[in-house]
């Protein structure tokens, strides 16, 4: 993908917003990003974050190392589930889901999962509404997850899958997950579902609201 400078803006055919994790200020333009499809309202949601995936499988670890790095930052706006000590995989997703149904009402949840894609896509983060679908790239049937998903693209599919998911670079899975931790930190630490945020434009790296 030929990215332009205004890469934040550039859709995919499925409306999603795609980016490279390399690229600058990329934490920074999730969160703004995100921000926008947050409920908004008197009567606010509690957001739900499930990150899923297995630390057995370098490839599948990227949900568990953002949940794991959200859980370090204390994050108290939203709530996370699926880390490295209690991972949510194809084994427990149903049970874990019904959990969070039970204890949340009405929860507005983000989905996270690690997937492969082509190759000029490796690295790339994909942030739109919809659910995740875990275990589609592994011709694994399970239930869809959230209103919102976030998807980073680890390795390359079209052949032997699970070989590639196990044989992926733990370093680049590692830097995709620091970036997208970042951007869901940054948004709750505006998320107000009270006010309305659909317009917020925020400059990191100026420290200032425009």
């Amino acid at each position: 993908m030929n990215l332009k400078p205004n890469f934040f803006d550039l859709k995919n055919n499925t409306g999603e917003t795609r980016f490279n994790h390399e690229d600058r200020g990329a934490s920074s333009k999730l969160a703004n990003e995100l921000l926008t499809l947050l409920p908004n309202g008197i009567h606010s949601r509690p957001i739900v974050i499930v990150c899923i995936g297995t630390d057995r499988s370098t490839g599948d670890s990227l949900g568990p190392l953002i949940g794991t790095l959200l859980e370090d930052k204390s994050i108290s706006t939203f709530h996370i589930y699926g880390t490295l000590n209690d991972p949510i995989h194809a084994v427990n997703l149903e049970d874990k889901l019904s959990e969070i149904m039970q204890k949340h009402f009405n929860p507005f949840i983000i989905g996270i999962d690690a997937c492969l894609g082509r190759l000029k896509s490796v690295g790339h983060i994909q942030l739109g509404e919809g659910p995740v679908k875990p275990g589609a790239g592994v011709n694994k049937e399970l239930p869809s997850v959230g209103h919102l998903h976030i998807t980073g693209i680890v390795n390359v599919s079209g052949f032997m899958e699970f070989f590639v998911l196990q044989n992926t670079r733990l370093n680049l899975v590692f830097n995709m997950a620091k970036t997208i931790a970042n951007g869901i930190y940054k948004a709750n630490l505006l998320y107000k579902p009270q006010m309305g945020w659909s317009n917020l434009n925020v400059d990191w790296d100026q420290e200032k609201i425009t």
